[in-house]
């Protein structure tokens, strides 16, 4: 018997995420999906993952695609419109004008980021978010537990106080490989994830995340101060195996040199929110090293303690949310942090790590991790649209990053 619930839409989907909202089943939405979008790698590859999904011994989904194979897959989607609710994860240059199209034509959507590949699209995103119906970007980061605990001790005066002055207040790293495994699988990444005017430069993508982190840190609108941007030189044998391309398109000759393409896909931005200074820098290297993967860091400098969420080589790979107090009552009030936080995070607890400083210590099971933030996001998307509730404040903080990020990407 089929699930009653809304049909889900997906355009085009050419980037795992838009396979990742399936990954569990949704009580809000219908068994059927529908698929438009025209022959090619990029559609088989969404269909092996969600076919994956289905098979799993362990709680497997019970999808059923039918896929609309066509030339013109936003035409015919809102011709036919046989729901009022769109995945868009794909290519990300037109993205802007394609949202604002399905938007203006009454489509809920929510897309991946980043929305904005070259400043002109700012227009385009400041028409998708005017009013109803409902434009979210599928972000994350607000889901993760380790984070929302880091925000809980932002938020608390008695360990943290407030921002420092002077330096980077808050400094973030994000580190990527291009080579990763999704679903325990090898990712394929189609050979246009290359191409900068398809993807988007380094500037423009990652940087949304880390700008949206920092706007959940502290309220108001950011400042650009600087941005640089630089590329990652990736051998033809690598590039080989992420895409399968025997040899670079030619779309991509511009940007070889020799043996290897030079992909601009890593930047740095400083920019001001209030009187508080942020520092975000994202890259991309190749191939993770044996026993690790993607890494990332954020230290919150206050004028009570420091705090750092940190995975990395350093921390054996696993994530550690570290409280680094600089008096005794910033030290003495943790443990009350800690206390207050059970009812929402059972089984968490403070073990010192030195002198006044102590690591969060998150049970496991309690988060399950990045691949299953999707579908939290699909589900509050989805709620949103029941409750006919505008989210103003989302919004408008969508748009602010999005104008920073037109800054910047003008700017290198």
């Amino acid at each position: 018997m089929s699930r009653p619930g809304r049909p889900l839409l997906f355009l085009e989907p050419g980037h795992f995420h838009a396979a990742l909202t399936l990954r569990v089943p949704h009580p809000r939405v219908a068994d059927e999906i529908v698929v438009y979008a025209p022959e090619g790698p990029e559609r088989l590859d969404f269909l092996a993952l969600v076919d994956r999904f289905n098979r799993r011994a362990a709680q497997p989904t019970r999808w059923r695609v039918d896929v609309v194979t066509t030339s013109d897959p936003l035409g015919r989607l809102i011709e036919e419109r046989r729901g009022d609710v769109v995945v868009v994860a794909g290519k990300n240059g037109g993205k802007a004008p394609t949202i604002r199209r399905l938007h203006d034509a009454g489509f809920h959507v929510l897309a991946d980021k980043p929305w904005l590949v070259a400043p002109a699209d700012l227009a385009e995103v400041r028409a998708s978010l005017a009013g109803w119906p409902l434009v979210t970007e599928i972000m994350t980061g607000r889901h993760d537990v380790a984070a929302r605990l880091l925000k809980r001790v932002i938020d608390t005066p008695e360990v943290f106080g407030h921002f420092r002055d002077g330096a980077p207040a808050i400094e973030m790293e994000s580190v990527h490989h291009l080579e990763k495994l999704v679903d325990g699988v090898p990712l394929r990444r189609p050979w246009w994830f290359f191409d900068v005017r398809v993807q988007g430069r380094g500037v423009v993508d990652i940087p949304t995340h880390l700008v949206d982190r920092s706007q959940w840190l502290v309220d108001g609108a950011p400042r650009l101060v600087s941005a640089r941007s630089w590329p990652t030189r990736v051998p033809q044998e690598v590039f080989r195996r992420i895409t399968g391309e025997s040899d670079f398109p030619s779309a991509l000759e511009p940007c070889v040199e020799g043996d290897a393409l030079i992909y601009e896909c890593n930047a740095d931005l400083v920019y001001r929110i209030g009187d508080v200074v942020t520092q975000a820098s994202a890259r991309w290297e190749l191939t993770p090293p044996r026993g690790g993967g993607d890494t990332s860091r954020l230290v919150a400098r206050g004028r009570r303690a420091d705090v750092r969420l940190e995975q990395s080589a350093a921390t054996g790979h696993r994530r550690a949310l570290i409280v680094d107090a600089f008096e005794d009552r910033a030290e003495r009030a943790v443990t009350p942090v800690v206390s207050a936080a059970q009812p929402e995070f059972p089984g968490l607890r403070a073990e010192r790590r030195g002198a006044r400083s102590y690591e969060l210590l998150i049970p496991a099971g309690l988060d399950g991790g990045h691949e299953a933030h999707f579908a939290l996001v699909l589900d509050a998307f989805l709620r949103a649209i029941d409750e006919h509730r505008w989210p103003a404040d989302v919004a408008a903080r969508t748009l602010a990053k999005y104008a920073l990020l037109a800054e910047a990407a003008a700017a290198t």
